[in-house]
């Protein structure tokens, strides 16, 4: 198993990096919450899972240990793939998912996209011994980028990777960046569109 990677960022999307490391590149898929954490750096080392099927090989990566603890304890959870997991790590921040958790707020949880009622129960009964034992982690503030359209396609790219319908995802870019106004951050957009998408 590939633990972790460390190397340069040759691209940087806010669902995958490609990572460089001695002339190799990995194709790594990440959370919104590591892409916040890595967007401003050249070089850094990133946790990985990496999730064997039939037809795939699939590399997922976390800037902290502690996140590629979370997505592991959701994909043990049955109805919880690897894609589910980089989505409820994505929709919401760690200290989000704790206090669901914590709380067994179903309504939080199923408000991810493709997280039905009684997945989201399995996954706050199934975590809660695990996770309220945990404390709360710290989340990297996000910065403001202006507003373009770069800001709106790698958006857009991104909510399509994860599986939202292009159209949608456009009209509901559309819409939160008219009520946000000019000063939205890439993670902030995308988190809104996915819990309303």
């Amino acid at each position: 198993m590939i633990a972790y990677l460390k190397g340069k960022l040759a691209d940087k999307d806010p669902t995958y990096v490609l990572v460089d490391v001695g002339g190799i590149g990995y194709h790594v898929k990440i959370t919104l919450n590591t892409y916040s954490q890595i967007k401003s750096l050249e070089q850094c080392k990133i946790f990985t899972h990496l999730h064997v099927k039939e037809d795939a090989h699939t590399l997922y990566g976390f800037f902290e240990e502690s996140e590629r603890k979370r997505f592991l304890q959701l994909i043990s959870i049955t109805g919880v793939g690897p894609s589910t997991g980089l989505m409820i790590l994505s929709s919401l921040s760690p200290e989000e998912i704790h206090s669901a958790i914590v709380n067994s707020d179903v309504k939080t949880i199923s408000g991810v996209k493709g997280i039905g009622q009684k997945t989201a129960q399995r996954i706050i009964l199934e975590l809660k011994d695990k996770m309220s034992k945990e404390e709360l982690e710290g989340h990297a503030p996000s910065i403001s980028l202006s507003m373009g359209n770069t800001l709106k396609s790698e958006a857009l790219s991104a909510l399509t990777t994860l599986g939202i319908n292009k159209s949608v995802a456009e009209k509901t870019i559309d819409k939160i960046i008219n009520e946000t106004g000019e000063e939205v951050s890439l993670e902030d957009l995308i988190k809104l569109a996915l819990k309303r998408a």
